[in-house]
């Protein structure tokens, strides 16, 4: 009857994390996770929101898992969530540069990718002057994709938002790669003059 009481040893090894383990290990990690986001992110709000998020998803997706995996998993999703705030940060800044990017007096322009001739923009944190800016002209840039064609806007936001390549938006459109070059440099000319018109300049 001893035997049968034992528990197998691989058993023991992957036996499943509890409630009360979990709150503890994230009590335990929140601290250090935190310092961890903000020398990534270098801004306290955005680090705390990073940390919370990455708690949230061990909870709702791993609590399940055996204790001895949160720290690997913990790890991966937390770097995963501070890499989704540097692409945020980069879509929102490149953006912003719409005005500046444009290639002047190209005959060839409407056929053109802006992505050919788009500059890059800083990866540091911009300035809390700058993300002022960045978030009105974020306002009125969406305020202008609103009344683009559709299918000027849905290759816009397919090439520059999701980041998909020309091919694979091509793919999604049902049209050849040329039209969603010529509907993302249509779209980025109008998004300028509507942003020329209300008074944001390059």
């Amino acid at each position: 009857m001893t035997a049968l009481c034992l528990k197998p040893l691989f058993l023991q090894e992957t036996a499943l994390g509890t409630p009360g383990e979990l709150a503890k290990f994230l009590a335990e990690v929140e601290r250090r996770a935190f310092r961890q986001a903000l020398y990534a992110v270098q801004d306290e709000d955005a680090a705390l929101d990073i940390v919370q998020d990455a708690m949230l998803r061990l909870a709702d997706k791993y609590s399940a898992q055996p204790a001895a995996e949160w720290p690997m998993l913990f790890q991966r999703i937390l770097q995963n969530a501070v890499r989704d705030y540097y692409r945020r940060q980069k879509v929102r800044s490149w953006w912003t540069t719409l005005l500046s990017a444009f290639q002047p007096h190209d005959d060839d322009a409407e056929a053109s990718d802006p992505l050919e001739w788009l500059p890059h923009t800083a990866e540091s944190p911009p300035s809390p002057h700058e993300e002022l800016d960045q978030a009105r002209t974020m306002q009125l840039i969406e305020a202008g994709l609103a009344k683009l064609p559709a299918r000027q806007r849905e290759a816009f936001l397919l090439r520059y938002w999701e980041e998909m390549d020309v091919a694979e938006t091509a793919r999604l459109m049902g049209c050849s790669e040329g039209s969603v070059k010529t509907h993302c440099s249509r779209a980025t000319h109008a998004l300028a003059a509507w942003l020329r018109e209300r008074g944001v300049e390059s």
